[in-house]
């Protein structure tokens, strides 16, 4: 009986068998000069067949997955040896599913068997929620008269994380420092009391987001190192909404923009760290509030059902799905060159330490719903 085609909706997802991979990997490290040169080198370097499956990997990258040899991945392909959350999530593996589309990985490959070099970035959120930042090339390559890809990666997530931080911490404190700068300049110059009022109020909630900034960058990098420890305690639901949305009702990004509780929100307690639930929730109003134009609304609610914590952000902004298919990796951005942290680090904290589920939803009818379930 002929087995049903895999399904894809991108790249090819037929695979080799188990003796043709044998086949292949036996091939391959027969000759000697390939095998010598790419294990002398300090780049990873993996060959793979014409179904894009693993048929020989280096000592570079063997140590980089912490695996003896090739025989431990033989026959995956390149997402699904580094756990790439979406190599999983289609029954055609790695290179098969929508979000594949936006892979660098996967399009250099597909160009290198229509014999070209190709050179790429590649993002990828592991199942771990680890965030990888790949350069990788694809070079086509014929041996006893076979077509493999020779398909070679640099790990380049430590300089990425370091520029995006960087750029970011920057950005933001140079904001709030020369907010605080500029309003404190023209002080000596007031004589009404009720004006310096006014700006001393100012410059303090400038003070309070400089503060704030820096505790979100020494936050996410520990994080990003998995030296953070969450603090677990009890606290209440709509607490945390009453005192986000007091916060972001005064942020600069309000505009003419409103903020409101849902009347049917859940008044419940739950067990967690409520300075990173903060973070992640406030991310999703920035992210809505950014998204939003004057006159519209943001709106806040929480529920609890079936000792399911859920708390959800929504804005009446679509989010298109060339953009929805990138959403959660680390140096994808919308905002321009060393920015689009926000929604990373919410999938980061809100899975990895608080091991609750980050995702969101978004259709042109209903507009676009970020949520964290606990």
């Amino acid at each position: 009986m002929k087995e049903r085609p895999l399904k894809t909706e991108f790249a090819p997802a037929e695979r080799s068998n188990n003796e043709q991979l044998i086949n292949q990997l036996n091939e391959i490290i027969n000759n000697e000069l390939l095998v010598n040169f790419s294990n002398s080198v300090s780049q990873m370097v993996v060959v793979l067949n014409e179904n894009r499956q693993i048929v020989f990997s280096n000592k570079p990258f063997n140590d980089f997955l912490g695996i003896e040899d090739t025989k431990d991945i033989l026959g995956k392909r390149p997402g699904e040896a580094v756990n790439c959350i979406h190599a999983i999530s289609g029954e055609g593996g790695c290179g098969t599913t929508e979000f594949c589309r936006k892979c660098g990985a996967i399009n250099a490959i597909l160009e290198s068997q229509k014999g070209e070099k190709t050179e790429n970035e590649c993002r990828i959120l592991t199942v771990n929620n680890d965030a990888l930042d790949l350069k990788v090339s694809a070079s086509p390559f014929k041996f006893n008269g076979n077509s493999f890809t020779i398909f070679t990666i640099t790990d380049i997530s430590d300089e990425k994380r370091k520029h995006i931080l960087e750029r970011l911490f920057y950005h933001d404190v140079l904001n709030s420092a020369g907010g605080i700068s500029g309003l404190s300049g023209i002080m000596p110059d007031l004589s009404d009391r009720i004006e310096m009022i006014r700006i001393a109020g100012l410059i303090n909630r400038a003070s309070e987001n400089l503060i704030e900034e820096i505790q979100v960058q020494r936050q996410l990098t520990s994080a990003e190192k998995g030296d953070l420890i969450p603090d677990f305690n009890e606290c209440y639901s709509l607490q945390i909404l009453k005192d986000l949305a007091d916060l972001y009702s005064k942020h600069p990004l309000i505009e003419e923009k409103f903020i409101v509780i849902r009347k049917n929100s859940h008044l419940f307690s739950l067990n967690t760290d409520k300075v990173l639930l903060r973070r992640i929730i406030g991310n999703m109003i920035k992210n809505a509030l950014e998204a939003s134009f004057p006159g519209d609304t943001v709106t806040l609610y929480c529920k609890k059902e079936s000792g399911k914590s859920t708390f959800t952000v929504h804005n009446k902004t679509f989010i298109p799905r060339e953009i929805q298919l990138q959403l959660f990796k680390r140096s994808f951005t919308t905002k321009g060159t060393g920015r689009g942290l926000g929604t990373y680090s919410m999938k980061l904290l809100g899975e990895k330490y608080l091991k609750g589920k980050v995702g969101f939803e978004s259709t042109p009818e209903e507009g676009t719903t970020f949520f964290i379930d606990l």
